[in-house]
C-alpha cells in the first residue's frame, strides 16, 4: 500500500521517511495515479484547518473511493478528531510522532481500525461511554472469551489508558501488552481501542475465569 503525504512542507519530515522510505510528497494533482491503487494519504494540517480538510478529503475521495486517510495535526484537538472521522478519515494523530508510531497507525487502519492520538482517544472514550452503554450480560460474555490477563488489559484499555500505562499498572512489558491486545481484538471482534471501550462501557465486576 503506497503512502502519499500532502503537506505545505518543502520536504517530508525525517520521521515520515523513516517510517515509510518509499513515501511520496505530492500536491493535489492526483491525475497520474491509478484510482485502483491501495493508498494511504497522510494529510499534514494547513493553517486554514477546517476548510482545507473538508476540501482536501472530498477531493481525494473523488479520485480514490477506497483511500485510507490519516490527518496529521501539529496541535491535535478532540473536536477536530471527531470532525475528520465524520469526513471519512480513519486516523488522526500528532504530526511529529516517531516513526514506530506511524507504522503502528498504518497497521491499525489497514486492518479496518481507527487511530486517534492518546489524549484525544481517552477523552472520546470518556464521552462516548457515558452516552453509549452495553448491558452487563453482554460485557460479561465478551470478557469470558478472554484469559484472566487479557481481561485485565481489556479493562484498562476501556479506561483509555496507553500501552505504556497498562504495562506499568500490570507490571508487564509494552510488548506483552501489544500481544494481549492482538489476541483481545481477535477474540472480541473489536477493530480498535475505541470500539473495545464501547463494547465494555458498563460498570460491573467481571466474573473471574475459573
Amino acid at each position: 500500500m503506497r503512502d502519499i503525504f500532502i503537506t505545505q512542507q518543502p520536504e517530508l519530515l525525517q520521521s515520515w521517511t523513516q517510517a515509510f522510505p518509499k513515501a511520496e510528497l505530492v500536491n493535489l494533482d492526483l491525475s497520474t495515479y491509478k484510482k485502483t491503487l491501495p493508498v494511504v494519504f497522510w494529510l499534514h494540517m494547513n493553517q486554514d484547518r477546517q476548510q482545507w480538510l473538508t476540501q482536501t478529503i472530498q477531493f481525494i475521495f473523488s479520485y480514490f473511493t477506497n483511500a485510507k486517510i490519516v490527518v496529521l495535526a501539529n496541535a491535535p484537538v478532540q473536536a477536530e478528531a471527531v470532525y475528520v472521522l465524520k469526513l471519512g478519515a480513519v486516523g488522526y494523530c500528532h504530526a511529529f510522532v516517531p516513526a514506530p508510531v506511524l507504522k503502528e497507525v498504518k497497521k491499525v487502519i489497514t486492518h479496518g481500525g481507527l487511530w486517534l492520538g492518546q489524549d484525544v482517544l481517552q477523552r472520546l472514550i470518556e464521552v462516548s461511554t457515558s452516552i453509549v452503554g452495553t448491558t452487563p450480560e453482554y460485557a460479561e460474555a465478551l470478557l469470558n472469551k478472554l484469559t484472566k490477563r487479557e481481561q485485565e488489559v481489556a479493562l484498562e484499555v476501556a479506561k483509555g489508558l496507553s500501552n505504556k500505562e497498562i504495562a506499568r499498572i500490570l507490571n508487564i512489558t509494552e510488548r506483552t501488552v501489544k500481544a494481549h491486545l492482538a489476541s483481545i481484538f481477535e477474540r472480541s471482534g473489536a477493530k480498535d481501542r475505541l470500539q473495545l471501550a464501547l463494547m465494555l462501557s458498563v460498570n460491573f465486576k467481571p466474573i473471574a475465569n475459573p
